[in-house]
C-alpha cells in the first residue's frame, strides 16, 4: 500500500505553465514551516518533471508524485531547507 501524505497547504497551478509553475511553488514553500508538506496539483505535464526535479535543486524532499485519470498530477513536496537569508 502506499504511503498516504497529508498536505499542510495544497497549490492549485491548473493551468499554468514552466517557469511560473515552479515559481509559484517555490514562493509557496518558502512560506511555510520546515517539515510541512506542500501539495502541488498541476495539468502541464512539463511541470510534473520539472517541478520536482528543481524542488530537489532547492533542498526540499519530493515524496510522491502522482497522476490521475483526468491528465493532472499531484506533486508532494516537504520542506527539509529554509531560504538563505542574504
Amino acid at each position: 500500500m502506499a504511503e498516504e501524505f497529508k498536505p499542510d497547504k495544497i497549490l492549485d497551478i491548473k493551468g499554468q505553465v514552466c517557469p511560473y509553475t515552479f515559481v509559484r511553488s517555490k514562493l509557496t514553500i518558502e512560506k511555510m514551516n520546515l517539515g510541512e508538506v506542500l501539495e502541488i496539483v498541476t495539468d502541464h505535464k512539463p511541470a510534473s518533471e520539472n517541478v520536482p526535479k528543481s524542488m530537489e535543486n532547492e533542498g526540499q524532499k519530493v515524496l510522491k508524485v502522482d497522476q490521475t485519470a483526468e491528465k493532472e498530477w499531484h506533486i508532494f513536496v516537504r520542506k527539509e531547507k529554509e531560504k538563505k537569508k542574504g
